[in-house]
């Protein structure tokens, strides 16, 4: 193999894998999957320069190449950085990154309101499940948090800045997708917020894009707003012929209502790339198409990876590939016999043969016993 078409071979949680050169650690990490990936927050493989904000993909260094095996003395940021030849990177099975990712975790929830009972994105948010994740039981946060007054960017988008995280996803989405950017980063610090100079109207046809990339509630589709859990309607895949965008969606439905219409995702939540180009869609289809008939129903969207969303779905789930068993180099053990400590489940009644109902009776030692000396 010649030098230009050589492969580098990268070990992360002790699973070792050949990717290109020039490969991020995160997706050398992607291409394993399982617990290897570390969690992203900002970074998003369609948008350029994304990244390197939110900090949640940090991982440890333990060897850095072939040619140097030093360790990186510093924890770095799996979206960017690149893998050498021979480098061995820890995630979960590093204290050190999961202390960190605890921190950054909680740095992040300290002006972020914890509404998700109210919240559209529930169900569906990546903040939500890295908190679940890396999260503590109680903020030891004791001030007062930012409020910002809600903003409406246009008809269709309503703006819940208190909810923002500054991830930056939505600008560099407004700046590479649309033909004019109106809306961006204003001053700086702790009061710093995303909005429009004088707030105007985002007014552009692919700006509903925005919503899709927000991995929190702060970017909302007015014309889906309370209007139903997400766990509660069916997504399928559909496609019209679009002369302005792929028109390749995915229709969220309870019955033959259409609630909102979205873009197709992977499974790590980034917009899917058809013919080589990413499959952004247009406003029409998203806000205006909300009829069956306007659209060719596919079939039922794959969830491919653990989520509410694939709740009661007959075919919306897809059980991802597990990699405990690789990470820790051995089968994971049962840590516990519930028999040895609980007389709810006794291991020699065969439930199968139990003529009526499992009671307690049929558990009971005692009677067990007697019936046993009779």
């Amino acid at each position: 193999m010649s030098e230009e078409n050589k492969l580098f071979k990268v070990t992360i949680d002790n699973i070792t894998i050949e990717v290109p050169p020039g490969t991020s650690i995160l997706h050398a990490a992607r291409m394993i999957g399982g617990h290897v990936t570390p969690p992203a927050m900002c970074f998003y493989t369609p948008l350029k320069e994304s990244g390197g904000k939110c900090r949640t993909c940090l991982v440890e260094v333990s060897k850095g190449s072939e040619r140097d095996p030093r360790p990186m003395p510093k924890l770095v940021a799996s979206c960017r950085t690149t893998v050498m030849d021979g480098m061995e990177v820890k995630n979960v099975t590093s204290q050190r990154v999961l202390d960190a990712r605890k921190g950054v975790v909680e740095f992040l929830l300290i002006n972020h309101p914890i509404d998700c009972p109210i919240c559209d994105q529930a169900g569906e948010c990546d903040l939500q499940d890295l908190s679940y994740g890396h999260g503590n039981e109680a903020s030891r946060y004791e001030f007062k948090k930012r409020i910002f007054v809600k903003h409406d960017l246009g008809k269709y988008i309503q703006l819940h800045m208190t909810r923002c995280i500054m991830c930056y996803r939505c600008v560099f989405t407004a700046d590479q997708v649309t033909n004019k950017r109106q809306h961006g980063v204003l001053f700086r610090g702790e009061v710093s917020e995303i909005a429009t100079y004088i707030e105007k109207s985002l007014e552009n046809d692919f700006i509903g894009n925005i919503i899709d990339v927000c991995p929190v509630g702060a970017l909302t589709d007015k014309t889906f707003r309370f209007k139903n859990r997400v766990w509660f309607t069916k997504p399928e895949d559909a496609h019209r012929d679009c002369p302005t965008c792929c028109g390749k969606v995915t229709l969220w439905r309870r019955g033959n209502q259409v609630l909102r219409v979205t873009t197709r995702k992977d499974q790590w939540g980034e917009v899917q790339s058809f013919y080589g180009e990413t499959g952004w869609i247009c406003n029409e289809c998203r806000f205006e198409k909300k009829d069956v008939n306007d659209w060719v129903i596919e079939g039922l969207s794959t969830i491919p990876r653990y989520s509410v969303k694939g709740a009661n779905k007959y075919k919306a789930l897809e059980v991802p590939h597990e990699t405990v068993g690789e990470v820790i180099g051995r089968k994971p053990k049962l840590m516990m016999d519930i028999h040895t400590v609980s007389d709810v489940n006794n291991p020699s009644i065969d439930l199968s043969k139990i003529q009526g109902p499992a009671t307690s009776d049929v558990f009971n030692k005692k009677q067990i016993e007697d019936k046993k000396e009779n």
